[in-house]
Formats: C-alpha cells, structure tokens, sequence
C-alpha cells in the first residue's frame, strides 16, 4: 500500500495523462479532466496487503513496432500545475510492480465504458465511466491548455478509434512498449479486444506534417496543466435559486410532516384552508351566524326554518361552531359526509343561520340552515379526533309544514326529531294501526323529542311502520310525517292531486295509508320531500261477492326530479293487517301528480272458485280501456274505466287507455 501510494504520487501526471487520453473523447472536456484525476486516485488498492502484479517490461530506447517506430526524445517539463513527470516519448518509464499494478487498474478504469456485459445469453449495454466524489470543482471549469493544430488534429483521428487502441497507442509511444507487451498489458486490463486494439491503432491515420516528430510527444493531452474559465454565471443564479426554493419546501414539509395529525386543530377536522376571500372567511366566522329571537316567528311573515329560533345548550361555544362552519366548507377524509340527491356539497355563501348547538345522546351537534339547505353536524362529546360526521340535505321552497321537524339523531333503528318552535304536541304512530292517536312524546325546552323508532331495515320486516304526528300551537291542525332516510321529516298526504290535498290524518287517509305503507320502503334514500296516496277507482270483481279499491302512492324529491310511484290492489273482505298488492311502479314520471293526475293499472286476479282474471282501471277522466294480450294473454277492449278479462296464469298483457280530451295512457301488466 505504501509503495503504491509513493508510485502514485511520484508518476501522478503520467497516470492522469494516461486515463485523459484513454477516455471517451465524446465527454466534455472538463469531464473528462476531472475523471481522469478521479480514476488515478481511486487506483489505490482499498485493503492494506500486498497485491500480485505484473511488471511492465525493461524500456526499449528503440520503441515499439506500432504506429511510429521513433519515440523521440527529451521529456519536456510542461508548465502550469501539472510540472513533474510527463511521460515524455523515450524516456526511460518507471518499473515497478506498484507502478505496473497503478496502470492496470487505471486502464481497467477507463476501458470500462467499452467492455461488454452479458445476463445469461442477453448482451447489456457497457456501463458509462462516472467520476468520484473527489476532485471537486465548483463554479469553474477546466481545460487542458489548448494546442496547435497537429494537437487538434491528432485528437480528431484519436476520437475515431476505440479507448483500447488510443491505450495501445500510449503504452507504445509513452511505455516503449512492443506489441506483445502492449497484448499483456491490455489483457491484464481486461481490454475487450488485444489484438484488435492494436491493429486499430496501427491504421491511425497520422496529421500531415507528422513524419519528422513523435506521435504523442511531451505536450499533447496534458490535463495537469489547465486553464480555469468561470460556469455560466446566470444559468448557477437560476440554479441557485431553485436550490434554495427546494429546501425551504423541504423545510416547511418536513415541519407539516411532524405536526400532530391525530388530533383536531381549531377547525375541527375540516381539510386545509384553499382560500382566501373575505366573504367566504365571513360564512365561516362563528359570530357573524344569523340568530332568530326565541318569539320571533310569531311576528314573522312566513314560518318556515327562517323563523326557527338558535336553540340549545351551546349556541355560545364558538370553537364548536367553528369546527361545523369548517368541517362544512372543508370537509376532511375522515369526515363522514351524507349529501340528499341533487343537494349542492359547497360552503355557504354567506354566514348561515343557527338553528341548534346542544348535546344530544352523548353528541355534539350544530343545525345550520342557509336559506337553501340544511346541514347537521355531530361529533362524539368530549372526542378531540375522529367520529365527525356531515348531514347536507336541501330545503329550498320549504313551507310551514315542510318545516316542522329536523332529524336531529339517529341511531340503530331510533331517530330523535328537533321540531319546529310553533309545534305544540307530537306524537309516534304506527301508520299500519290506523285507529288511535299513537303514543305521547315528551318534548324538552329546547324542541327535541323523545326517540322513537325507525322503520325496520330489514326488507322483508314490515310489521310496523312509524309515523310522527305534530299538532300546531293554538289551532286543530296536524301533520303526519314519516322517516325515510332524510335529514328532513317526509311530510304524508292524501287526495287527488288535480283536486285538493290534506295531510294523511283522517280516518279514511289513514286507513288506505295502513293498506300500502310497506310499499314506503322503495323511496328510502331517494331524496323525498312530501309522499302522497290516493284511492283512484273502485271496482266490482267478476266473482260478483266482492270489490276492489286502487291506489296510487307518489313521492315528490326536494329536487324536481327524481319522482317515484307505484299502484296498490285491494280486495275487499281482506284481513285488516293484510297489505295491498303492488300492481306497478314508476321512475320520473309526471302520472299521479299535479301536471297528469291519471292513473291506470291492472292485475291478474283469482276468485274463490279458482277461475283468474285479468282486471284493471284507471283514473276518474279515463274513458276507455284496452288490453294487448303478450305470449298468449288476454287482449280486450272496454268502455269506461274498467276491464275484466278472463286470462290464464302467468298472462301478460300491456294496457292502454284514453282520457276524455284524447289524451293517451299507457301501462303494463
């Protein structure tokens, strides 16, 4: 190690010489200075032992037999940084095994750009010669010393020809080398191709005027004697100045990245603020919210949520109504967020109203209202983290009754109401038990109501069916409400939709409410804002002992569209308990409603003596019927709102039927 090292400081211009020349000529010159300097010292063996070599052969003053048989003479002291050794043509090289042993390893270095790897029977490309950490130049550049035009011109033909022959080429002309020692020693620097390194680098095509001076003589390819120029000054500013951009954003990442995430900041846990805007931060400020007067929807011209007053327990705790204003514009990823269809999910645009802010089985929650929309937000009493959740839900056009109570919880199958300040009495009733008045609810100063219980989740579970009866402050009047999956209760109705429409609270409603209320279950989730029935006609059945009353049951949506309706078939002398058969169902449909009151639908039907019939009718203004029997069923006319066809069982048929003004109706059976 230590002869190594001596040998590499005494004969470090020749070596460096030696890597410049043997490089590729395609890296750029300072490159190309700085890795020849990096190879040389990185020649050093790694291990402190001693390495077997072999030692360059005894020095021949006559040259070797390659590309010119003259090495010349004199060896020239250069100039610059680079004084010392140059391996000047003709000299007498040094011989030693820890020279011998610096120089393979150096051509071992530099030839490894052109050596040939293989995977298995796959060539891979030759790995590209990379410099080390060491030398390290920053802010300039180096060059060899420029040289006269026989210099340009011989690294011109050098360029032409492999790293192997330019490394023949040199241990001929700087080593005195014959070729068989200059085979040796490409082969112990694992060269790809000896022999054809040195047949390459005998067809060198020499400069003109090259005859009377050796080929690589003492000054040509010095990277020991250098000039210094400075890098571009004003691409190393923009550098700079993208250097220092990215560490502060390392810097400011690194400290989000150490925050805390698992507890909630003052936003509760809203995402990260995306804006600016003074108006948007004054929808979010919990003391700009809109608060009603407890009285003052008695002097208000309309009543409806725009006259509730701010109730609850709460209402002062400004770090609870800031988490819900910006849990609402800014709803995190562990926020559990329900948007009613056709609902818009955005901020307010103004600062909203406060409707509740109290605590409820264990929870926290705020009730907002924005003129458009109602948004309930909860989080678990005394949690600093997790379990938030989002309720937006639209209540625009909203009238007295529309706005007479907001879910307030709900959990497993029971649901807790806050109604609204002009409700004077409630009461929970099961909409399949038309008679009674149901059971009494307690209701607490602040408006919510006791639980009562949901409707079962279970599809095929429909034993009870609940509904909520209010009755107004100072008058008679009463609203029937159910629980559909809404932040807002689905107010129930009764009556022709062409006609007049009263709430579902008399005996007659109630009772044809109690025959199809099951059928509720398919406009769960669906966005409903008000659920009317009607019976639409009555007919005598073929067995001539019994009758029939049709029904048709729509659900209007908050949003327009949306609607949904189906029929219900009742055989009279049925078991009270006995729900109606479902005839048909609809998707967006006008029928049923207040633009095309009509309905029509059909069944088959089976008497008591076994024989089946194909019966359907239609609405009030339906003059005519018609069946068109499909795959063997009944087809048939009939004058008036009635048909009965005997038919076969499984027949089906598709009915059509005419309005008084010529208006056409279709259905199916």
């Amino acid at each position: 190690m230590e002869q190594a090292q001596a040998a590499l400081v005494e004969h470090y211009p020749r070596l460096v010489r030696l890597a410049y020349l043997v490089l590729p000529p395609s890296l750029a010159r300072h490159r190309r200075v700085l890795t020849a300097h990096s190879l040389v010292q990185r020649a050093l063996p790694r291990g402190r032992g001693t390495a077997e070599v072999t030692p360059l052969p005894a020095q021949r003053h006559g040259g070797g037999t390659g590309t010119h048989a003259d090495s010349g003479a004199g060896a020239g002291a250069g100039s610059g940084s680079g004084s010392g050794d140059r391996g000047a043509p003709g000299a007498d090289a040094p011989r030693g095994g820890a020279y011998a042993y610096l120089t393979t390893r150096v051509l071992r270095a530099a030839l490894c750009g052109e050596r040939r790897r293989r995977f298995g029977p796959l060539p891979l490309p030759a790995l590209p010669v990379r410099p080390g950490l060491f030398p390290l130049v920053l802010g300039l550049r180096l060059f060899p010393r420029s040289g006269g035009a026989y210099e340009l011109a011989l690294e011109k033909a050098l360029s032409e020809v492999s790293g192997a022959a330019r490394a023949a080429c040199a241990l001929r002309c700087w080593e005195g080398m014959t070729d068989d020692e200059v085979r040796r020693t490409l082969e112990a620097a694992e060269a790809p191709d000896p022999d054809g390194a040195l047949a390459e680098a005998a067809g060198i095509r020499l400069p003109a005027g090259s005859q009377d001076r050796p080929v690589l003589g003492p000054s040509e390819f010095d990277p020991c004697s250098l000039q210094a120029r400075p890098t571009d000054l004003l691409r190393r500013r923009q550098h700079l100045r993208a250097a220092l951009a990215a560490v502060a954003a390392v810097v400011v990442c690194g400290g989000l990245l150490g925050l805390p995430g698992g507890s909630w900041g003052p936003d509760g846990a809203a995402a990260p603020p995306y804006a600016r805007n003074p108006a948007a931060e004054k929808a979010l400020d919990p003391g700009a919210l809109t608060r009603v007067p407890a009285g003052a929807w008695k002097e208000a011209s309309r009543t409806d949520f725009s006259a509730w007053p701010a109730r609850g327990d709460l209402t002062r705790d400004r770090e609870l109504l800031r988490r819900a204003l910006a849990v609402w514009a800014r709803p995190g990823g562990k926020v559990r967020v329900s948007v009613t269809r056709g609902t818009a999910a955005g901020p307010p645009s103004a600062p909203p109203q406060l409707l509740y802010a109290g605590r409820v089985d264990g929870t926290r929650v705020v009730l907002l209202h924005d003129g458009l929309r109602v948004v309930r937000y909860a989080e678990p009493e005394g949690a600093d983290s997790g379990g938030a959740v989002l309720d937006i839900a639209r209540t625009d056009g909203a009238d007295t009754a529309e706005s007479g109570a907001l879910v307030i919880s709900r959990s497993d199958s029971n649901v807790r109401y806050l109604t609204a300040p002009w409700v004077s009495k409630a009461a929970e009733v099961d909409l399949l038990q038309p008679d009674g008045d149901g059971r009494r609810l307690s209701r607490e100063d602040d408006g919510v109501l006791t639980s009562l219980t949901g409707p079962a989740r279970d599809p095929r579970d429909c034993h009870r069916w609940p509904g909520l009866m209010l009755s107004t402050s100072g008058h008679s009047t009463r609203h029937l409400y159910t629980d559909l999956g809404e932040l807002t209760a689905v107010r129930i109705t009764s009556g022709n939709p062409g006609g007049t429409v009263r709430d579902a609270t008399g005996a007659a409603a109630r009772s044809r409410l109690a025959h199809t209320a099951c059928g509720l279950r398919s406009m769960v989730g669906t966005g409903m804002r008000t659920v009317n029935s009607w019976k639409f006609a009555t007919q005598p059945l073929p067995d001539g002992t019994h009758s029939a009353t049709w029904t048709c049951t729509r659900g209007e949506t908050w949003r327009g569209s949306g609607s949904r309706i189906f029929t219900a078939f009742r055989r009279s002398g049925t078991e009270p308990d006995e729900q109606a058969v479902f005839t048909s169902r609809g998707v967006d449909t006008p029928l049923c409603g207040p633009r095309r009151p009509h309905a029509l639908a059909g069944t088959l039907w089976r008497s008591g003596t076994g024989e089946r019939y194909l019966v359907a009718a239609g609405s009030r203004k339906v003059t005519g019927i018609r069946a068109t029997g499909k795959s063997g069923g009944p087809s048939g006319t009939s004058q008036g709102r009635r048909l009965a066809l005997p038919a076969e069982k499984g027949a089906k048929a598709k009915l059509s039927a005419w309005l008084s003004n010529g208006e056409k109706l279709s259905g199916s059976r």
